[in-house]
């Protein structure tokens, strides 16, 4: 175990604001497509959570202006602000294209791909809280970070596969493919962090 210094502590106490945030919007996600009937209210939900985000990325930009000496190097604060800002965008988007497209209800393979997504980001929660105090937890939250982004790769071609195996309708297919590919961005986005995450701890042993 290793620790980071110096520590400051405002700009580790608004990552962890920011992966908290990220994990509330993969449950909400998952909530849409369980508890369907109520898609519109997560969806909302959901929009209210990536301002937030927005809001503390911009705090985490504005401090970088203001600070002369920061706990880690500049830009890697701006790529984890950022990254984690980003996932929260993602899971923004497939939410409101599943209302904009007027999705009917959901797929199998839909609920897979979000629980792929709720597991990484729990994991990435836990790698950012670990950030500036054990940086061997960091690199462990990593890995199983990049073994889920392979399992969600296996569900994402599986239901690319199914949908142009089975789904007759184009403007269907039209629909769900790109939700598919949007939440597949999304869990890329989560191992996106992760590789910032390990080489600020790489780069800080």
């Amino acid at each position: 175990m290793f620790r980071l210094l110096p520590r400051e502590e405002k700009y580790f106490d608004l990552f962890n604001q920011l992966a908290a945030h990220v994990t509330e919007g993969a449950n909400k996600l998952q909530q849409l497509f369980t508890d369907f009937d109520n898609r519109v209210k997560y969806a909302d939900e959901i929009k209210d959570i990536e301002h937030k985000c927005d809001e503390i990325t911009h705090d985490i930009v504005k401090r970088l202006n203001q600070t002369f000496i920061t706990p880690i190097d500049r830009e890697d604060i701006h790529a984890l602000a950022s990254g984690l800002d980003d996932v929260v965008d993602a899971i923004d988007y497939t939410a409101r294209r599943v209302i904009l497209y007027r999705v009917e209800r959901p797929t199998g393979h839909a609920l897979k791909m979000t629980d792929v997504l709720v597991r990484l980001v729990a994991t990435l929660e836990s790698a950012v809280k670990a950030l500036g105090n054990d940086g061997d937890k960091v690199l462990l939250d990593c890995i199983t970070i990049h073994t889920l982004e392979n399992e969600g790769d296996t569900y994402h071609h599986e239901a690319v596969g199914n949908l142009f195996a089975k789904e007759t309708d184009p403007i269907t297919i039209i629909k769900l493919k790109e939700i598919y590919e949007k939440m597949e961005r999304t869990i890329d986005k989560c191992e996106d962090v992760a590789n910032v995450l390990e080489a600020i701890v790489l780069k800080n042993a």
